[in-house]
């Protein structure tokens, strides 16, 4: 009886500083809004997240940075919107103990950017003035931008727009490190991406094709032409077949839904076959979302007793793997697909298309 009190009185002890902590952290939640409120000395425009919601997204006036000795200024020609973006706005309560209870402590939008080099701190060599840039910062969709020169910066490759160079960060670099790094792709193995006509699938498709593979491509009906332009070899058609119901085997399922079981990729898969979990089916929060974040651990976990593999990752930006992504659109073997583009004050209109789920590759925000 008195070890059963002690561990009534523990665990409600424990409740109590739970809830308190909560209570405490929610109405201490605060971020910069108002310091930004007070009118800049040198303004410009930027979007801000000062509450939770994608209707909340402001277009804002706050003060022009100055970079550090090691940073890069750039005039922000061109961003784009990604699904990590509508997470962290929406601020879901599994995640607002580290974004901000109340109120999201990062009240910066965006993150992929593409412009021109205004200005370098004293201790950059590799970048200079009106050098044309991309990259991934917080904070990107913005006129200007400061980004330290060793970090995700590289030089814009000559042959695609502001527009398409935008668009690159987060999606081309998950589409490297999750064909390359996790799926250790080689030429000519047979390589099934499942969404392949959204920001990510875009990508992987044509760099699955520049590293020598067999591409079957899965996508709706309306996307079809769209994917065999970028060079998939073949196309499922998911409104008329199940991938998963075919006498075909893989090497390589790059998987960016998340809407089939570990059995029946598993059936696909050759004997020492890879499936990389790269995504739950594209942006926006919908019933099965949680079921299939869930999943992807869980098949992960389960993999670990058979010779096929499925693997979990969240991509990593470096200026390695974004020069990687220079050369492969220097030489043409990439092109960003571009699905919409949208004006800074229309921020909010670009983060609820994209969360309708049906963008054939990037929505990107244009800046003048």
């Amino acid at each position: 009886m008195k070890l059963r009190r002690i561990l009534k009185w523990s665990a409600s002890l424990i409740f109590l500083s739970l809830v308190t902590w909560l209570f405490i952290s929610y109405w201490t939640s605060i971020n910069d809004c108002e310091r930004n409120a007070a009118t800049p000395t040198d303004p410009m425009k930027a979007i801000l997240s000062c509450e939770y919601g994608a209707e909340n997204l402001k277009l804002r006036e706050i003060e022009k940075p100055t970079p550090a000795d090691n940073e890069v200024l750039v005039r922000v020609r061109a961003a784009s919107v990604n699904p990590a973006d509508g997470h962290m706005i929406r601020g879901s309560w599994l995640g607002r103990p580290f974004s901000g209870m109340r109120k999201p402590k990062n009240t910066r939008f965006g993150t992929d950017f593409a412009g021109v080099v205004e200005a370098v701190g004293k201790n950059v060599t590799d970048f200079k003035a009106d050098d044309e840039v991309l990259g991934a910062k917080n904070g990107a969709v913005a006129q200007y931008i400061c980004v330290k020169a060793d970090r995700a910066i590289v030089m814009k490759p000559s042959n695609i727009t502001f527009e398409q160079a935008g668009s690159v960060g987060i999606a081309g670099v998950t589409a490297l490190q999750g064909l390359r790094d996790k799926g250790r792709i080689q030429a000519g193995q047979r390589v099934l991406i499942n969404g392949a006509s959204g920001g990510v699938g875009t990508f992987a498709v044509q760099i699955a094709k520049a590293f020598g593979a067999d591409v079957t491509a899965v996508c709706s009906t309306h996307n079809v032409d769209l994917v065999k332009s970028i060079g998939a070899d073949h196309v499922i058609d998911y409104t008329k077949e199940d991938f998963t119901k075919t006498d075909e085997q893989y090497d390589m399922i790059y998987d960016l839904v998340g809407n089939h079981g570990f059995s029946e990729r598993r059936k696909i898969l050759t004997p020492n076959g890879i499936c990389v979990l790269a995504g739950i089916g594209g942006a926006g929060l919908r019933p099965e979302t949680m079921g299939r974040i869930g999943a992807n651990f869980w098949n992960a976990f389960r993999s670990n007793f058979t010779k096929q593999k499925f693997v979990f990752y969240i991509a990593k930006l470096t200026n390695d793997d974004l020069n990687v992504l220079r050369e492969l659109m220097q030489s043409g073997k990439v092109s960003p697909v571009i699905d919409r583009a949208y004006k800074l004050s229309d921020t909010q209109a670009a983060v609820r298309y994209l969360e309708e789920g049906h963008a054939r590759g990037k929505v990107v925000i244009t800046l003048e």
